[in-house]
């Protein structure tokens, strides 16, 4: 019966309404905190009061950077430029310094190099990694060559959520400037040619504390389990941003529409909430959210469904969605089943309010369909006019939109109405075990995550729903932060890469190191930590399943 009323609900997206929805959020530019924001916030929740959801319009302080004017002054020519999110802003006269060209502005890039009081000059769209290093290295400015003439917004603070007194430190230091690949070209080959030009930044950046929106809207399961899937994404824009995240948002609307309908085959509650200061506070709306509801979303949030820029024109390409181990499974058979694509299993990231991960919810998606591999260096799969005034209604295509529509449709669907969550562990612990044979020394390690695999194999079988599906979200909990975080569970990681099972990192480094040096000494300290920290957490995940197995 659920697999029929599925069929039903995929059958029944409707482009009319999605591309109305996008026209709607095409009307308002919705910076974080700004009142157009808020106007666009009460159409979304008035859409989700007629729909039969409970409804809840938070309004919470964030810490919101939005560029304004900016301009690169080099030998006296004026060159087109923007600032970005979280750069600082220059007095009056501008920022001068001596400029180094760094290549991508990678750390062997910055190694050995003495950058106090630089400008350093990079290719690429600007990021947090770049900021980091360069405040490390004493520059105080960086300046990007645009992959085009297109200019990006970007926020370049490497800081998750709302700085606290324990990470304002790694807040930018520099002034930030993006200028076009011609201009930026040019520079650089001067350099390369030994002329040594001036170089000048200017920005200004309105950066305080704000109040800043949050949706929250719940559809209860009937006779459901007391947990909730979570299904979340961002509403404010760079510009207009009708792709990013305006056809996401049109999407979560489509979900709710649909599912709404048949609440009463509801196993757990659907839970939606669209953030601000994504784009303009490094995440700080789902960051706060997850401060201010830690005990609840430890209790109930089963799983995170996350989604950005859907239904992009020349979005073919589906098989490098991201997902956590657990749910590669469900992404696989949700986009086969309504794209016929294939899946590549690419692991989640580090963006796109994951700000679940410390907590340990498993999470799948943000951005879903990406576009083809292109000459430009974008280090971007969803289209030229990402982040850029030409993010408008044009770059919608309808007919992909309602396919992205149906691959959430289909995920949250299963997500809502599985007798048993659709978390399989099974592949998480095969990639701990993957990741534990390189490793010398951790035969206890392993037998402990072959000993757990086991167990999850026969809670397959489970025949207590209930009992089973509590076991998982507790699996979840001690599994998650030991892929995907680096601290503890209570804050929030850099927005960094994080490699692969985070927590193995100390026992990589200490395997590098020169074996009895002092380094090695040092490496084994934490070496040592990291390891009772993995038998900690496999033992919470045994735990777990011995209740539930009797």
């Amino acid at each position: 019966m659920s697999e029929q009323i599925l069929q039903e609900l995929t059958a029944g997206v409707s482009e009319v309404a999605l591309m109305a929805h996008c026209q709607e959020f095409a009307r308002w530019v919705k910076l974080s905190g700004s009142a157009a924001e808020l106007e666009s916030f009460r159409y979304l929740q008035a859409r989700l009061d007629e729909w039969g959801f409970r409804t809840r319009l938070i309004s919470h302080d964030a810490f919101i950077s939005l560029p304004l004017d900016a301009r690169v002054d080099v030998d006296g020519k004026r060159l087109r430029a923007i600032t970005h999110s979280h750069s600082q802003a220059s007095p009056e006269a501008g920022v001068t310094g001596p400029i180094v060209y760094l290549g991508e502005g990678r750390p062997t890039d910055f190694a050995g190099r003495d950058l106090r009081g630089a400008i350093v000059l990079v290719e690429g769209i600007a990021s947090p990694a770049v900021a980091t290093l360069a405040r490390q290295a004493g520059a105080v400015g960086q300046l990007h060559i645009s992959p085009h003439h297109h200019l990006h917004e970007m926020c370049i603070s490497p800081v998750w959520g709302s700085p606290s007194p324990d990470n304002l430190p790694n807040m930018p230091s520099t002034i930030a400037c993006t200028i076009s690949n011609e201009d930026g070209s040019a520079l650089r080959d001067a350099l390369a040619g030994g002329v040594k030009p001036t170089v000048t930044l200017h920005a200004n950046v309105d950066t305080s504390w704000r109040k800043t929106p949050i949706l929250e809207a719940q559809l209860d399961a009937p006779d459901g389990d007391g947990s909730h899937v979570l299904f979340s994404g961002h509403h404010d824009t760079w510009y207009y941003g009708v792709m990013d995240n305006g056809s996401a948002n049109a999407t979560m609307l489509e979900v709710a529409r649909l599912i709404s309908a048949q609440r009463g085959a509801l196993k757990r509650a659907l839970r939606i909430c669209f953030w601000s200061g994504h784009s303009h506070g490094r995440y700080s709306g789902s960051a706060w959210y997850v401060d201010n509801h830690f005990e609840e979303l430890d209790r109930d949030c089963a799983i995170h469904v996350n989604i950005d820029s859907t239904g992009g024109i020349g979005a073919t390409i589906l098989a490098d969605a991201a997902s956590m181990g657990s749910l590669r499974g469900l992404a696989a058979a949700a986009i086969k089943t309504e794209t016929g694509h294939g899946y590549n299993n690419k692991r989640k990231n580090r963006s796109s309010d994951e700000s679940l991960v410390n907590l340990g919810v498993p999470s799948m998606f943000g951005a879903l369909s990406e576009q083809p591999p292109g000459p430009a260096k974008m280090r971007n799969a969803l289209g030229w006019w990402w982040h850029t005034p030409e993010d408008l209604l044009d770059k919608i295509d309808p007919d992909f939109l309602v396919r992205d529509t149906k691959v959430f449709v289909h995920t949250l669907w299963r997500c809502l109405t599985d007798n048993l969550l659709p978390l399989d562990h099974t592949a998480v612990i095969d990639d701990l075990l993957a990741e534990l044979g390189t490793f010398a020394g951790v035969e206890a390690l392993v037998a402990s995550a072959e000993s757990l695999r086991d167990k999850l194999v026969r809670l397959a079988g489970s025949n207590d729903p209930a009992s089973a599906n509590a076991a998982l979200i507790l699996a979840s909990r001690a599994l998650v932060p030991m892929d995907y975080a680096a601290g503890e569970r209570f804050v929030h990681d850099a927005a960094l890469p994080v490699p692969a099972w985070a927590v193995l990192e100390p026992l990589r480094q200490q395997a590098a190191a020169v074996p009895d040096s002092p380094a090695a000494q040092f490496a084994g300290v934490a070496a040592t930590r990291a390891r009772n920290r993995l038998a900690h957490a496999l033992t919470q995940a045994h735990d777990a399943l011995d209740v539930a197995l009797g």
